[in-house]
C-alpha cells in the first residue's frame, strides 16, 4: 500500500487546460481611443478658449493658456484622449459651447472633431 501511495504522488497533476480563446472571450475588450482635436480660427480669442476648456473639462488656466497658445500656432490641437462616445460628448460639447462674446464678429463655437488614435 505504501508502494501505491508512492506512484500516486510521484505522478504530476494535468489539469485541462482552456483553450485561448475561451480565456479571452472572458476578459472585457478595450474599446480604441479617440482625440478630441480644437481648430483654429480668427474668431475667437484666448480668453473664449481658455474659458471654455475650464469649464467642459475641468483644466486650470494654464493648462488652457498652453492648448489655445497650440491651436493658434499649430491650426489644432488634441484637448482629450478618450474613448468614443465620451471624444463625440466632448466634442458637441464644445460646438454647443457658443459664440465669443469678445469678438463682435464671431458667429459661433470654435470647431472640434475627433479622430482615432494611431
Amino acid at each position: 500500500m505504501a508502494e501505491e501511495v508512492a506512484n500516486v504522488a510521484a505522478e504530476p497533476i494535468v489539469r485541462p487546460r482552456r483553450r485561448r480563446r475561451q480565456r479571452d472571450e472572458k476578459r472585457p475588450k478595450r474599446q480604441p481611443p479617440y482625440q478630441v482635436i480644437l481648430w483654429n480660427d480668427e474668431e475667437h480669442t484666448y480668453e473664449y478658449v481658455i474659458v471654455m476648456l475650464q469649464e467642459l473639462f475641468g483644466y486650470p488656466v494654464e493648462k488652457g493658456y498652453q492648448l489655445a497658445k497650440e491651436v493658434d500656432t499649430q491650426g489644432r490641437c488634441v484637448v482629450l484622449t478618450t474613448t468614443r462616445e465620451h471624444a463625440e460628448l466632448k466634442r458637441d460639447q464644445i460646438h454647443a459651447y457658443g459664440r465669443d462674446a469678445l469678438i463682435a464678429r464671431c458667429q459661433g463655437s470654435m470647431s472640434a472633431t475627433i479622430e482615432p488614435v494611431e
